[in-house]
């Protein structure tokens, strides 16, 4: 220890903490050129198209050359491109193309920098509310955060949904294969609604939201999809959406915004068919802050600091869980709701999926 009573500073320990924080703030900045990249179409045109000049891209995507070459050399600093420093060109490995260029895949993540790119907008409102302790609403965002969220969730749902998380509840599938009634409760612009809608085709779908804007826009797109003539949509809170006897009812991505969750659980058991079940999907997360110490964890703290706690905190009650409430938490009070059987019925590195039944 000092003279002066102060730990002693570890010289080693603070250059690697700046190269550290050299490289996030690389990131961040990065992050809006990845956006940019997925904007204007420079992932799709390099996709399977092998090694590229900046004036081949340039021409492909109607853009400058100028900046092109220099938005190039930034992605391939990052490792999200190849640099060829013979032939002078870059390349987008299929891989790579995967994750930035297939909007139908299942691990298209592009859209996510978008979302991201609200909480900047949004910055002064978040840092009020944490000195106040105010809330802050969904419809008070930057309409960035509801066509981002829209567009990094839906590749998840259209791979996971009907494909694995349906399946994996107790005998749900073959009830919307034959015709069920199901509530997709806090459905943003109805991603999820319509991916179940064109999947089950017998069966009848109400999306519910608070947010007005939000269910303008599922209604469009429902109609876009030709699935409205089995797709509603109602502006409604998670304690009020309308309906009963429903054979599912779904939380996607929306538990942990609540204001009240016990109270949306409690009426989610009132209306839910004597044998129905509630299909809840969360972000992946240990019961321990240790537990989440990792990079999906970073990401979801960030969002649960700037997105879903401080919606949570706007709504009556507002219990906060965040994204990061882990399983336990949301058992109890599903439990304290009244469903007495309550599973983990699938998880992916970002999801738990929940089953619970009465």
């Amino acid at each position: 220890m000092s003279a002066d009573g102060s730990q002693p500073v570890n010289g080693e320990k603070v250059h690697a903490f700046v190269g550290q924080v050299v490289n996030d703030m690389a990131a961040a900045m990065s992050g809006v050129m990845t956006n940019l990249g997925h904007k204007l179409g420079f992932y799709r045109a390099m996709a399977g198209a092998g090694p590229i000049s900046p004036k081949d891209l340039a021409q492909r995507t109607n853009t400058h050359e100028r900046y092109v070459r220099e938005w190039l050399n930034n992605q391939a600093a990052g490792g999200y491109v190849t640099y060829h420093p013979q032939s002078r060109t870059y390349e987008l490995p299929a891989e790579h193309a995967a994750v930035l260029a297939d909007d139908g895949g299942a691990v298209f993540l592009a859209p996510g920098f978008d979302l991201i790119s609200s909480l900047w907008l949004d910055e002064d409102k978040i840092a009020q509310a944490l000195r106040t302790g105010e809330g802050i609403g969904w419809h008070e965002h930057h309409h960035r955060l509801f066509f981002g969220t829209e567009a990094f969730f839906r590749p998840g749902y259209k791979a996971n949904l009907t494909e694995t998380w349906i399946p994996a509840l107790e005998g749900v599938e073959a009830k919307l294969r034959a015709g069920a009634r199901v509530a997709d409760v806090g459905c943003g612009h109805g991603a999820s609604t319509i991916v179940m809608a064109e999947a089950y085709p017998n069966s009848t779908f109400v999306g519910s939201d608070y947010h007005d804007k939000s269910i303008e826009v599922a209604r469009r797109r429902a109609a876009e999809a030709s699935v409205s003539d089995r797709v509603a949509f109602e502006v409604a809170t998670a304690k009020t959406f309308s309906g009963d006897g429903y054979d599912l009812i779904c939380f996607m991505d929306c538990f942990h915004d609540l204001g009240d969750p016990l109270g949306a659980a409690k009426h989610a058991r009132r209306v839910l068919a004597d044998d129905g079940t509630v299909l809840m999907v969360e972000p992946f997360a240990g019961d321990r802050v240790e537990d989440n110490i990792n990079p999906v964890g970073r990401m979801y703290y960030a969002a649960s600091t700037g997105i879903c706690t401080p919606n949570s905190l706007s709504q009556e009650v507002g219990l906060g869980l965040g994204a990061q409430a882990g399983e336990a938490r949301l058992r109890a009070i599903l439990a304290e709701a009244g469903f007495g059987r309550v599973r983990r019925a699938a998880e992916t590195p970002f999801n738990l999926v929940i089953e619970a039944r009465p």
